[in-house]
């Protein structure tokens, strides 16, 4: 048995089958309340609200409509934030990290196949998903980082371009100038509109074709002001990203750290296998994220929301942090036209 072969043999196993038997999900029905909306005919869903979500789902639903391929088009759609200098959390014009450098990771992952492919700490190319694509498809690898990364994207015709925007520097000089008031950095004067937050952000993106086939991608520019080399979830296959094409999809946003120790995306998953809806499912990765840190007296003041999407075409969401005026979206393009969803979340967020 090859590596592929592997690695499709285990999309057959419950949760159930691999844990402990007193640890085994048992089949609970999902109650109405937690049901969520079903998109009708080829879908694309993304992790962003109104702002975002009709120019990034447009592109990629105009292709599956239009008879072309499902990763082409969750592709297409993943590229129209990396491509946009004015958001600062995925691709060009994302927030670099200490240094002042942007590194990027993406994944991506083929329903049918089970094939995927991922890219971490990439710099000076936009399309990360892109080259995650090519690592998929002309590689017996998953995953390229660094330099390595960069130079295969080179041997595939990306050019290396400078991704640092001038909007994201002044970002980065702001809270470059405010780590400490015993250094020789000057404070940034009063009256500059810089951000002084912490900046995270990524995007999800998912496709349903008409033959009920599956697709993914996640990308970002991770952690603002991460320490060089960081690699968050988005990368990591079962963490940002997981697809069964028998089940459904999954991503995640916020802090990756969190999601990398519980396997959140392929948790979600496969609790969907085990019948859950797409938002129980998501609430459920909230809650055992929050379980774990509460456990350990870790206190909540960070925050992670999980999307998912379902064979059926149901759609869910839901955040550990959220408010009436913030809560968690999730947005799609379906027959039907343009919706946004908006999801549940576990607390409040403090104002």
């Amino acid at each position: 048995m090859d590596r592929r072969q592997f690695l499709g043999a285990l999309t057959g196993l419950s949760v159930g089958s691999l844990l402990p038997s007193r640890l085994a999900f048992p089949a609970i029905r999902t109650s109405k309340s937690m049901r969520g909306p079903v998109a009708k005919g080829p879908v694309i869903v993304c992790s962003r609200g109104k702002e975002w979500g009709e120019k990034v789902t447009r592109p990629g639903y105009e292709i599956l409509t239009h008879g072309g391929h499902l990763l082409d088009a969750v592709e297409k759609s993943a590229n129209v934030v990396e491509l946009d200098p004015e958001d600062v959390s995925v691709g060009y014009g994302g927030i670099p990290n200490e240094d002042g450098v942007v590194q990027l990771d993406a994944s991506i992952m083929d329903g049918p196949t089970h094939n995927c492919g991922a890219v971490a700490a990439l710099e000076g190319i936009k399309t990360p998903c892109s080259v995650a694509r090519r690592v998929m498809e002309r590689t017996d690898h998953i995953m390229l980082v660094g330099k390595g990364a960069q130079r295969f994207a080179v041997m595939h015709g990306f050019k290396i371009e400078n991704l640092l925007t001038e909007k994201a520097r002044l970002l980065w000089l702001k809270w470059k100038e405010n780590l400490s008031d015993k250094d020789d950095w000057f404070p940034a004067p009063e009256g500059v509109d810089y951000n002084q937050k912490r900046i995270t952000g990524t995007i999800n993106v998912f496709g349903l074709d008409a033959k009920g086939d599956l697709a993914g991608i996640t990308t970002t520019s991770g952690l603002g002001f991460k320490i060089p080399g960081r690699v968050g979830d988005s990368p990591i296959i079962g963490a940002g990203l997981y697809v069964d094409n028998e089940v459904g999809a999954a991503g995640a946003t916020g802090r990756g750290e969190e999601v990398i120790r519980t396997l959140g995306s392929f948790y979600v998953v496969q609790l969907m296998r085990e019948g859950k809806s797409p938002n129980e499912a998501c609430k459920l990765a909230c809650e055992r994220i929050v379980e774990i840190n509460k456990r350990n007296g870790v206190p909540i003041d960070f925050n992670d929301k999980f999307i998912a999407l379902n064979k059926k075409g149901e759609v869910g969401c839901y955040s550990i942090l959220g408010s009436k005026e913030r809560p968690p979206r999730v947005a799609w393009m379906d027959d039907k036209g343009f919706h946004v969803y908006e999801g549940g979340y576990l607390i409040e967020r403090k104002k």
